[in-house]
């Protein structure tokens, strides 16, 4: 992180990215919900897609322009209907927007990448959609405040709009790196009901950005869950445009490479706690670490499985460090490991504790655990002591909110 600096910003901070949000009517309330980014040049294009056998329309075309389009340059953005198990109607809409775009953009049909997020099972209002793709464009802008009103425009239960942007100097050249992503239910592993969007000025081979990609949402987007439910629309696309104008970064220039990949990881990682730390009604993150496991995998496997844990969950909207339901949830995850190795603490900004010890109940307070537990985010730290791998998954807290939310969500 020493090379990394955080900036101010989201889509719009990298050189060339201009966004532009408005108020199309999906919702039939006064909140924007549409929005739309535009690079000035060509885009190297990465995506990585929800692995739900049932999967939007916008999905489906978003596919298809990473894996066999030249470039990319527009990505429209509509919340309020996700446009998923729409059959044919469904693609029809995807190719009108494209249409529409291409051309008040001047740029090809094939480059124009499409999000949608909200309600399943309901039709594109598409008089409103093209509408509002015509307010789109001549509304673009490269300002902070245009990304950040995309980025609410986006928004569906979020409570807050989520960005970050950093940048890293590459061969003298200063290169960055922006995203916007929404979320806050239906979010599992695999991905979620969360759209993310990110933007970057880099010199970067698409062989590279595809493979830092895949690899990068593996540990952040693919480690996180609010609920259990993976969605049905879920993408990350990532556009670099070049326009920093480093010396090309390739899979083979190893030392541009990792520190390009750092970026872009730290960009991911954040957004894929924000998302976690939004989840419906929760009033905390949660965070589980797994240290010293034998293999990546068990790590992985292992975290999920506790950060997935309804009973868990349960117990730290509770305030309780009811750590017998962490051991159950590692029990059943699938994953071998000896439960009579196993430490666990917990920690927060009041504190750290051992409660558990060799698979054991340690000789802990409650009080100081109740304290711990009753901060914002909260960590779980797993030791199998069983090796030297480890991984980290995000969620958080199940509250009474949560049944609320989602009980009237259509209406």
């Amino acid at each position: 992180m020493n090379d990394i600096k955080i900036i101010e910003g989201g889509v719009t901070a990298a050189k060339g990215f201009k966004a532009a949000a408005v108020q199309a009517g999906i919702k039939n309330n006064t909140k924007k919900d549409m929005a739309m980014i535009y690079s000035e040049k060509p885009c190297v294009t990465a995506g990585t897609f929800t692995l739900n056998k049932v999967f939007a329309a916008p999905v489906k075309w978003d596919k298809n322009i990473v894996n066999n389009s030249a470039f990319s340059q527009a990505v429209v953005i509509n919340s309020g209907i996700a446009n998923a198990c729409t059959g044919n109607d469904g693609d029809s809409a995807c190719k009108k927007e494209a249409e529409t775009v291409s051309k008040l953009l001047s740029i090809p049909e094939d480059s124009v990448l499409l999000g949608s997020t909200g309600v399943i099972g309901m039709q594109l209002p598409m008089d409103k959609i093209l509408h509002g793709i015509k307010l789109l464009v001549p509304s673009l802008s490269d300002t902070l405040e245009a990304g950040t009103d995309a980025a609410k425009a986006i928004m569906t239960t979020d409570t807050r709009d989520k960005q970050v942007a950093v940048s890293v100097e590459i061969g003298g050249k200063t290169v960055t790196v922006g995203g916007m992503c929404k979320g806050a239910g239906m979010i599992h592993p695999n991905m979620a009901t969360m759209l993310c969007f990110i933007t970057s000025d880099a010199v970067i081979e698409q062989s590279a950005l595809k493979k830092m990609t895949r690899e990068i949402v593996e540990d952040s987007f693919n480690m996180i869950s609010v609920d259990g439910d993976t969605s049905t629309n879920d993408t990350v696309l990532v556009m670099a445009n070049g326009m920093a104008k480093n010396q090309a970064i390739t899979i083979e220039n190893q030392a541009d490479y990792e520190l390009y990949y750092q970026a872009l990881c730290y960009v991911l990682t954040e957004l894929s706690k924000m998302i976690a730390g939004d989840g419906e009604g929760c009033t905390c993150l949660f965070e589980v670490q797994v240290i010293n496991a034998k293999t990546k995998e068990q790590a992985k496997v292992l975290a999920k499985s506790v950060v997935t844990s309804n009973l868990t969950k349960c117990a730290i909207f509770g305030h309780d460090a009811n750590w017998g339901r962490m051991l159950c949830a590692m029990g059943y995850s699938g994953a071998d490991f000896d439960p009579e190795k196993v430490g666990i603490y917990f920690e927060s900004e009041a504190g750290k504790i051992k409660i558990v010890e060799n698979g054991l109940a340690a000789n802990y307070s409650e009080e100081k655990a109740t304290e711990i537990l009753s901060k914002n985010p909260i960590t779980a730290i797993v030791d199998i002591q069983s090796g030297n791998e480890k991984a980290t998954a995000w969620g958080c807290d199940l509250t009474f909110d949560y049944i609320k939310i989602n009980a009237d969500y259509r209406s």
